[in-house]
């Protein structure tokens, strides 16, 4: 049974994204008011290009520390352009395994066509399995 059950049921679909060329102190300002580790990048089409996690943007704080000044720059360049995705109809179990083989506390969700369509997080699953039991 648990193995039918997808993640499209289970994702967020609300999603926070971030544009490429948005200022990086902006976007750090933005995960910490809104209490997020990370979102999406996404081109001006809603094209997902990468992601932005906290552990991205510490770069700007190890630079800013090295130079004594605030470094700043884009999104872009501290995005993860080379984003791991997962279809919309992978089960909650593989899921879980493959969160279980990787350090990623999230993945984006495409659905058939390619769009970015949701997001699932470490803890949706767990919300699942609870929800399934």
């Amino acid at each position: 049974m648990l193995k039918s059950v997808l993640i499209k049921e289970f994702m967020a679909t609300n999603l926070s994204t971030f544009a490429p060329d948005m200022e990086i102190s902006a976007a750090i300002q933005f995960l910490n008011t809104h209490k997020i580790s990370g979102a999406p990048v996404v081109d001006d089409r809603g094209n997902l290009v990468g992601m932005l996690s906290e552990k991205d943007c510490l770069q700007v704080a190890l630079q800013s520390t090295y130079y004594e000044d605030w470094v700043g720059g884009v999104v872009s360049e501290y995005m993860t352009a080379d984003v791991e995705t997962v279809p919309d109809t992978a089960s909650v179990v593989d899921l879980a395994d493959k969160f279980l083989k990787s350090a990623y506390k999230r993945y984006p969700v495409l659905n058939e066509e390619g769009d970015l369509v949701g997001q699932i997080s470490r803890s949706d699953v767990l919300r699942a399995l609870d929800k399934l039991w």
